[in-house]
């Protein structure tokens, strides 16, 4: 190939680029029109307790504080939930649960956790994000499953909670309203 012929080969791959991602744009956006999902807000109390495993720095400062391995937990349970609507497929979850601990040692221990996670068809789900609380930020990974009973959510959950100082397993049970 020659010098001179290449803004000509040049401008021939343009074009044909041109008019290539133009046509696969068009199929992009036909499929996007089919795709259609369903948005449900399933927020609704919580109520459980955390046990704390072992001999670390967070059962030392528990047991400072006069409180025991298992710990009372009472919150309310934010929940996104995007499905979509033509297939049965799985949900898309975004979860924000604040929680209050320790009432039954008169303290009020706060901590807060952000999960994003997946309800499959058989409603179990699976999940993890960060939590906040009095020890630091912690890595939680739920799982659990969704009961549902003429439009009443009864989710289980099971969090195990990853932290430096000292991990912790939670159980939490509640209710939501579609």
């Amino acid at each position: 190939m020659s010098v001179k012929q290449f803004p000509k080969i040049s401008l021939a791959y343009l074009v044909i680029s041109m008019f290539l991602i133009n046509a696969f744009a068009q199929q992009i956006e036909e499929a996007k029109s089919k795709v259609q999902l369903t948005h449900k807000n399933l927020s609704g109390p919580r109520i459980g307790v955390t046990f704390i495993p072992g001999d670390n720095e967070l059962y030392d400062k528990i047991r400072e504080q006069n409180m025991g391995r298992l710990i009372s937990q009472f919150g309310w349970h934010f929940e996104w939930r995007i499905t979509p609507a033509v297939i049965a497929g799985p949900s898309f979850l975004v979860e924000f649960i604040p929680l209050i601990s320790g009432v039954e040692y008169s303290k009020f221990v706060p901590s807060a956790s952000l999960v994003f996670g997946i309800r499959l068809v058989s409603d179990y789900e699976f999940g993890l994000g960060p939590n906040l609380g009095t020890s630091g930020s912690s890595l939680v990974i739920a799982a659990g499953k969704n009961f549902n009973f003429g439009g009443v959510n009864i989710p289980i959950n099971f969090a195990y909670v990853v932290n430096p100082k000292g991990d912790r397993l939670t159980f939490l049970v509640g209710y939501a309203i579609e």
